[in-house]
């Protein structure tokens, strides 16, 4: 049997798989196995596997995941996040629609406290949403809101996901990070201008604040801004150090989650229910990466083996004759196709070993390539039918708001996505400028 009709039958049925429920790594780390076996009998097959386990156990920067994660954990249980949200509500509550701007605030720098999406709906839907639906705004446009504010999760650093990506395309963590700032800037600047316009034509979509609520004083809005930059506090106390080069990666992470559980001791809010909670969280969540990544990797080495991503590039380049910038255009269409029935990582893993040697063969930039994918599941996530963040959201709404007024929300936001993805397409250097400025070109 060819070797491309092998390739081909191992990802077809990794996605029926995927399709009939499975669990993301059992399917990916099935058919590695499986194929490695029939390709390469016992010995061959059970080293495969191995050294893929192996490779994960040595790669240091790991070691940064569960510490973003139990910085994020923290933050969140221990309320810090909530703190937040009162700045935002009342140093923006008299501008129309300022309670929605704020939301997106609040995930900006969720965002910057954890690195995932899941955290950012979470924290919207249980703190924001049933502030602004209580305050007559209207509940499309807030539903809408936070979910393109919780996508930013995976673009605004510190990224779980681009520090994934990092590993498979073995780019720097840190140039990437950086190639996040401004794109992810950009597209929250984005959602916030449509909110203003939007509330500006129409009002009653978001109501000013009322007077008797927003007016508490000038000493009770300096103490909320204090509680407020607290994350920003952090934030900077982690980031600073790695970016001018006297930490490394993994010794910044540390520094954030000491900062984050110093800040919610000092706070008093680190009980033993908050602190059994967060490590509870950040061991399952851990865990369910590496397992992802070894089933990846695994798969990964089976497809090298057989040539896939060669004979990939041949077909794309030689024997159809497509435009660079065609393929590339395909490849982001793929990953919307994916993002209706699969997460962010589980993308990531699976087309992540194919593309990016692709793309590298191409003549694109891997930085900022991985930009482009992690916009491109940006989009994935809020696409009908089968949008990720579809329907995290409809599990935490109130049943007020229904799976239509849910995807009727979204179109304006992945509208906005879909221009800022392309402005970063025509526009490299949007991604590219603050990497190159602070590492050189």
């Amino acid at each position: 049997m060819p070797y491309e009709l092998i390739a081909a039958l191992m990802f077809s049925t990794m996605m029926l798989m995927l399709l009939t429920g499975q669990r993301v790594f059992g399917a990916i780390g099935f058919v590695a196995v499986i194929a490695a076996l029939l390709l390469w009998g016992d010995r061959g097959g059970y080293d495969i596997g191995f050294s893929a386990a192996m490779k994960l156990m040595k790669w240091y920067p790991l070691l940064t995941l569960p510490m973003f994660i139990f910085m994020g954990y923290v933050l969140s249980e221990s309320r810090i996040a909530e703190d937040l949200y009162k700045m935002f509500h009342v140093w923006m509550g008299g501008l129309r629609g300022g309670l929605a701007v704020g939301t997106i605030g609040l995930m900006v720098l969720v965002s910057a406290m954890n690195g995932l999406s899941v955290a950012g709906m979470a924290i919207g839907a249980t703190i924001a949403l049933p502030e602004l639906l209580r305050r007559g705004y209207d509940k499309r446009m807030v539903t809408g809101v936070i979910q393109a504010g919780s996508s930013l999760g995976i673009l605004v650093p510190p990224s779980v996901v681009l520090v994934l990506y990092a590993m498979i395309a073995r780019q720097p963590v840190g140039q990437l990070w950086l190639a996040g700032v401004v794109p992810g800037l950009m597209m929250a600047a984005l959602f916030i201008a449509y909110i203003v316009i939007r509330c500006r034509i129409n009002p009653d979509l978001g109501p000013v604040l009322d007077p008797a609520e927003r007016d508490v004083g000038r000493a009770e809005k300096m103490r909320l801004l204090r509680a407020g930059m607290l994350p920003l506090v952090i934030f900077a106390t982690m980031m600073v150090p790695f970016v001018n080069g006297w930490t490394s990666l993994v010794e910044s992470s540390a520094i954030g989650a000491i900062a984050a559980f110093l800040a919610a001791v000092l706070k008093g809010r680190m009980t033993r229910k908050v602190f059994e909670t967060t490590v509870r969280q950040t061991l399952a969540i851990t865990c369910m990466f590496m397992w992802i990544i070894l089933a990846a990797l695994a798969f990964g080495a089976v497809f090298d083996g057989l040539g896939a991503v060669k004979a990939i590039e041949t077909l794309f380049t030689e024997r159809l004759g497509l435009n660079p910038w065609v393929i590339l255009i395909l490849m982001q269409l793929s990953f919307i196709l994916m993002g209706t029935f699969l997460d962010d990582t589980a993308m990531l893993v699976i087309v992540a070993p194919l593309y990016v040697p692709l793309v590298g063969a191409l003549g694109f930039d891997l930085v900022w390539y991985g930009i482009l994918y992690t916009i491109t599941c940006q989009i994935a996530y809020m696409t009908p039918p089968f949008g990720y963040n579809l329907f995290l959201m409809r599990a935490m709404a109130p049943p007020e708001i229904s799976l239509r007024d849910i995807y009727g929300s979204i179109t304006p936001f992945v509208l906005v996505m879909v221009l800022a993805l392309a402005l970063v397409m025509i526009f490299p250097g949007v991604a590219l400028w603050l990497p190159n400025a602070v590492y050189g070109n």
